[in-house]
């Protein structure tokens, strides 16, 4: 029998399952609380739950937790990336980053990626599978235990396309935001997607208050598809009607993320046509220097030609900020990390035959 997973649970369904295993509701409710605002590290810790029922929940069910296989800590400004081992051997990479106004931490949402982005370490493997709730959920939880700090802010922006894994996503966000869990304020919480439609319309209807960060990298649909594979399928007119759609419902500020590549999508002429596609909506386009990869051909801009595209993107009172470098000594670029593992795993593999 296939062990359920019960960190991926929400209160009333694990009261409900909890019930029908002859215990009194209320005991879901103080293993939820265990799990998810006590952050425990398995049944033995619920002490005030049964010896005889923890036992015959370890039969009934699988308790997430992440081992820690590599961190990397910034000299710079305290960033920690860390590599965490899934219970089927596969790894993720999840970031803390600590600012003035509390501790942010990056999860990743899947294991490897599919939407070919060309510019993306994460992506150089594809997709292996879909992350959990409760393998997201214990990102945050186990970068709280590691550094011993309170997480205040979750961006859901690591490996992974968040909305190619809408229903583990949604479980995780409701979760994430419960009072009776770790309670972090949706408006804490940002979702980058490189633009599903379907998707963003779908997260539109959940009511929630988190924020949307589009994946733009390019002001037109030619130079988007030059960059991002998904663009062939999705034209940007169908993505800026849905975040109308999205900003109509919510009333949440959206956010544009821009990779800026030296000769691809830095030029004035091309800062002048993104000023024209966001105009008039309330938003931020957020400047990204792109990481280099090595297995990647693109060059990150100048800083004049970044300063540039900004002044331009002011004048026309755009809303922009440039992103600041965080980790820039320990692997910066999303996916890099858990490639030179895997790389050296398979080294290691070939080695011993």
């Amino acid at each position: 029998m296939e062990q359920r997973d019960i960190k991926s649970m929400e209160l009333a369904e694990l009261k409900e399952v909890v019930a029908g295993m002859g215990e009194k509701p209320f005991r879901g409710t103080q293993m939820y609380e265990w799990m998810h605002k006590k952050l425990c590290d398995g049944f033995d810790d619920m002490t005030n739950i049964s010896g005889s029922f923890r036992q015959k929940c370890k039969e009934e069910f699988y308790f997430c937790h992440l081992e820690t296989v590599d961190k990397l800590e910034s000299v710079l400004d305290g960033t920690v990336k860390y590599l965490f081992e899934l219970q089927d051997g596969n790894v993720i990479e999840s970031v803390l980053m600590r600012y003035h106004h509390g501790n942010s931490v990056c999860i990743s949402s899947q294991v490897g990626c599919r939407m070919g982005c060309r510019f993306c370490a994460s992506t150089l493997g594809g997709l292996a599978r879909n992350l959990t709730a409760s393998e997201m959920l214990e990102q945050v939880y186990q970068i709280e235990r590691l550094s011993g700090e309170r997480v205040s802010n979750v961006v859901v922006m690591g490996t992974g396309e968040p909305l190619d894994n809408y229903d583990n996503l949604t479980r995780f966000i409701r979760m994430l935001t419960d009072e009776n869990g770790v309670n972090i304020s949706q408006r804490n919480v940002t979702v980058s997607t490189c633009g599903l439609v379907e998707g963003i319309r779908k997260l539109a209807q959940e009511k929630f208050s988190i924020n949307l960060a589009l994946s733009l990298h390019a002001p037109n649909d030619a130079d988007r598809q030059k960059l991002m594979p998904i663009a062939v399928k999705y034209s940007l007119r169908e993505i800026m009607k849905a975040l109308d759609e999205y900003y109509r419902v919510t009333g949440r500020r959206l956010t544009f993320e821009y990779s800026l590549v030296a000769g691809v999508n830095d030029s004035p002429a091309q800062a002048k046509e993104l000023a024209a596609l966001v105009k008039g909506k309330n938003c931020l386009i957020n400047l990204i220097p792109v990481n280099e990869v090595k297995e990647r051909e693109f060059k990150r801009s100048a800083q004049e030609s970044i300063q540039n595209f900004k002044n331009i993107l002011e004048k026309n009172r755009i809303n922009v900020t440039i992103r600041r470098e965080m980790g820039s000594d320990i692997n910066a670029a999303c996916g890099q990390l858990r490639k030179s593992y895997t790389d050296r795993k398979k080294e290691q593999e070939v080695s011993r035959t």
